[in-house]
């Protein structure tokens, strides 16, 4: 019986789809199931493809929370690793898993190279930093740890279920990862590998032709990800994670949360092609929640953090050039590689 299952959740992604699933079968040991979320493209037929080397799902759209819930009710290995059917996973990644997992951790996460379209690496990677084994400790204080999105994390099967499922509700369609990624560190260590051992596509929906429109698409690192949603989303998902910990582990959570990259998607979306007069409005009067997640920053050392000061009071520059660059530097990180997707 294989150790791991890849599970791979899909909504109209047939154009990378075939990708994703093709990394999963050329890994050792591995169970490969597709859920496809009421895709309307041509996701059945890539899927049919494949035939029985894979365990398929077909299913109304109910959002990536249902297809992680439904997912770890039907894998019947130690563990699973939820790939995004836009991603890729490396040769032998699986196997670099299962190595460090020996040490009994519930969860191993690694680094994902950023990836344009059509697969070639930006020079950009996430996360910029790695995280200690106990991050139940931070996160007791509200501090998110750094983790890569979905597809860079495995979970120990057992772990997660402890403390799954995910309330469904239309609020809660999206960012299962979120609720993966900071419940399972509640229940014991993690490891977290320096290595990138998958590719984390970086991809956008075709955006008006404005060019202000154009100009705020390069902030999003996310696909087809909007700046604005994102800052509305992550309160409701904290309380939302709050519920699932009290109601699943008997633990309380600290009300508020701490992550810097929040609080850089917040300045730059207010401040973005701002004023000189509102960005230094918003230095002298709403600025603290920002500086307190980068001065107080437990993951980052003396040295990133006064780049990372530097370059914001860049953003205050009157030079529209110099301050646009820096809420873009800042942002998003494959802009620092030039090589930013473009919409």
């Amino acid at each position: 019986m294989n150790a791991i299952t890849v599970v791979i959740g899909n909504y109209n992604y047939a154009r990378f789809l075939g990708e994703a699933i093709d990394s999963a079968l050329a890994q050792a040991g591995t169970d490969v199931l597709v859920i496809d979320d009421g895709s309307t493209d041509r996701s059945r037929e890539v899927i049919e493809r494949f035939g029985e080397r894979i365990t398929r799902v077909f299913k109304e759209n109910e959002g990536q929370s249902s297809v992680y819930n439904l997912g770890l009710s039907l894998v019947k290995t130690e563990y699973v690793l939820f790939l995004d059917s836009d991603d890729v996973l490396y040769p032998g990644a699986i196997d670099a898993v299962l190595r460090a997992f020996a040490g009994d951790y519930v969860k191993v996460q690694f680094r994902l190279d950023v990836i344009g379209e059509e697969g070639g690496r930006t020079g950009a990677h996430v996360p910029n930093s790695m995280p200690p084994s106990d991050c139940a400790a931070f996160l007791r204080r509200g501090w998110l740890y750094p983790s890569p999105p979905a597809s860079g994390n495995a979970y120990r099967v057992s772990a997660l279920r402890s403390v799954f499922p995910i309330p469904l509700s239309k609020q809660h369609r999206k960012a299962a990862d979120f609720f993966a990624i900071y419940g399972v560190a509640l229940t014991g260590r993690v490891c977290a590998l320096a290595e990138p051992l998958g590719g984390y596509r970086v991809h956008h929906r075709t955006i008006s032709q404005h060019d202000t429109a154009k100009q705020r698409a390069r902030l999003a690192i996310g696909n087809c990800e909007n700046v604005s949603e994102l800052e509305h989303s992550f309160p409701w998902r904290w309380e939302t994670l709050r519920l699932m910990a009290r109601t699943h582990l008997g633990e309380e959570l600290p009300q508020q949360f701490i992550d810097f990259s929040y609080e850089k998607n917040r300045l730059c979306v207010r401040l973005y092609e701002a004023s000189i007069a509102e960005r230094w409005r918003w230095l002298l009067f709403d600025s603290s929640g920002y500086f307190h997640a980068l001065v107080r920053n437990p993951f980052w050392g003396a040295g990133k953090k006064l780049a990372a000061l530097c370059l914001t009071l860049m953003c205050f520059a009157p030079s529209r050039l110099v301050s646009n660059f820096a809420f873009r530097y800042i942002a998003n990180p494959a802009e620092r590689h030039g090589n930013a997707v473009r919409g």
